[in-house]
């Protein structure tokens, strides 16, 4: 197995936790908050796929998919309140890190290795979620599609951080907590690993092909082993 150069991280929903905002509001959302988070991110990575299919004159960028996910499933819901709507999307651009992601990126640059976000979402919108999340000094790059103008899983986003780094997929780590963005990933030679935090049942395959992780914190032992 080719030692491992770089570590790529998706951003949101494995290094940074997007059902945060929408708990942060929970008491003005109501007790179905949890199927509105769900619904809200169900929706914004369709919103994603469908623009990415139909062609370059549909592309818009993540943060105008996120809004007019919102909007849907904000309607879909029964909530019209303008304040919250501005709450909701002010706190997902500062969604915060899961607890062990700080330390596992610092880990992994003590050892050497390049550390990297590949993300959806687009380049404004990740720099004031990383800074937010207090991980901007421990990342070599945040890599957005913005750069190609299609969204994951198409086969020329990952191809992304072999131009930036320079090195080929087989040696770079993807690490990510989607388990289509894991399979896009495979599909483009990386070695990939799955962060399964809620336990879902298998998909694509995976598990045969993609190491999987509760959480984020073995993983330094993993690739450096």
């Amino acid at each position: 197995m080719p030692e491992i150069r770089a570590a790529i991280f998706d951003a949101y929903g494995t290094l940074l936790d997007v059902h945060a905002p929408v708990l942060a509001q929970s008491e003005r959302i109501g007790p179905h908050w949890r199927r509105f988070s769900a619904d809200w991110r169900a929706k914004q990575l369709e919103y994603t796929w469908v623009r990415s299919l139909t062609g370059p004159a549909h592309h818009r960028d993540f943060w105008r998919c996120t809004e007019d996910a919102l909007d849907w499933v904000s309607a879909r819901h029964g909530l019209s309140d303008p304040d919250l709507r501005a709450a909701l999307l002010d706190a997902y651009r500062a969604c915060p890190a899961y607890p062990e992601a700080p330390a596992v990126l610092g880990a992994l640059r003590d050892r050497g290795m390049a550390t990297a976000i590949l993300s959806n979402g687009e380049p404004g919108m990740l720099a004031a979620a990383v800074a937010a999340a207090g991980i901007a000094d421990l990342l070599d790059d945040v890599l957005s599609v913005e750069a190609i103008g299609v969204f994951k899983p198409h086969p020329l986003v990952y191809r992304l951080p072999e131009r930036r780094f320079g090195h080929a997929a087989a040696s770079m780590a993807f690490i990510s907590a989607n388990a289509w963005d894991t399979q896009g990933a495979l599909a483009c030679g990386y070695r990939a690993f799955r962060v399964n935090r809620t336990g879902d049942p298998d998909e694509y395959g995976l598990r045969a092909r993609a190491e999987e992780l509760d959480d984020l914190a073995k993983l330094p032992a993993m690739l450096v082993a």
